[in-house]
């Protein structure tokens, strides 16, 4: 019985790790197929280069930059931008999450204000941060976490607020204090809501940082794709939106990782206790 059961379990391993390389192996594939196509289609003058450049274009630009070292500085210079943005936004989103769950009366005064300020465009709204926060990276940091911080704040106390109040209520009459409840129950219970919200706002820092850049910057891959745009150098213009394609599934894959890590120790955790 017991070794029918492992046999079971190494099938089951087996077929999981299968779809997970077949899945792996369709997205190269559809990817390949994507890029093949489009250079077949501009060498045959189906489409439009002036417009949408082609691959083989957008490698060789990408070489020369990397040859004189001119995409690291870019690329510095956006992450940091990036990471910034979105520690910050973030951190504080559910800092004031927090806060809004301790203090109920004040999430109920907050409320209307919060959700008329989610539905902003704050893209919209970059150039007057910007005038207040200053140019540089500080008004690009600035545009950055104004993406990502409502959408946190409202996120992370909706999730706080979604526990079993049956478990609240018991911690209560074991006489737990309200921190305890926080730190033993609340966050603990809502980190893969909080993983959630990080992959969110990664989204929403490049998106941030790239209209800060279109605005004041000199530098960074947004200043590289709001340059191509405006010189018509079309292969800049694409090899940007991939650098920056590449550069936001790199931190969604670090990410992801971090989740695995959780979710691995979390069960390895659980196992010792039984």
């Amino acid at each position: 019985m017991m070794k029918r059961k492992i046999s079971s379990l190494e099938d089951f391993k087996k077929e999981k790790r299968r779809k997970k390389g077949w899945i792996l192996f369709s997205q190269f594939a559809l990817l390949f197929l994507f890029l093949a196509s489009w250079e077949l289609f501009a060498r045959l003058g189906v489409i439009n280069t002036f417009l949408v450049s082609k691959p083989s274009d957008i490698w060789n630009l990408f070489f020369i930059y990397l040859k004189n070292g001119e995409i690291f500085r870019h690329m510095k210079v956006s992450l940091l931008e990036t990471l910034y943005g979105l520690v910050i936004g973030t951190g504080l989103g559910i800092l004031i999450g927090i806060l809004l769950w301790w203090f109920p009366t004040l999430s109920r005064i907050l409320d209307p204000f919060l959700v008329v300020l989610n539905a902003l465009p704050k893209t919209a709204l970059a150039p007057i941060l910007i005038i207040w926060a200053g140019t540089g990276m500080k008004g690009i940091v600035v545009v950055a976490i104004s993406l990502s911080i409502v959408i946190t704040i409202l996120s992370s106390y909706h999730a706080f607020n979604s526990i079993d109040e049956e478990q609240i209520k018991m911690m209560k009459t074991l006489g737990a204090s309200k921190w305890q409840i926080l730190i033993k129950l609340i966050l603990p219970a809502n980190i893969p809501n909080l993983i959630n919200i990080v992959k969110i706002n990664i989204g929403m820092a490049w998106v941030g940082v790239i209209v800060g850049e279109f605005l004041v910057s000199r530098e960074g891959i947004g200043y590289l794709v709001v340059y191509g745009g405006q010189v018509f150098k079309l292969d800049l213009v694409m090899m940007g939106v991939f650098i920056l394609g590449f550069l936001a599934l790199l931190m969604y894959l670090l990410l992801n990782g971090v989740e695995k890590y959780f979710r691995t120790y979390r069960y390895h955790g659980r196992r010792k206790k039984k």
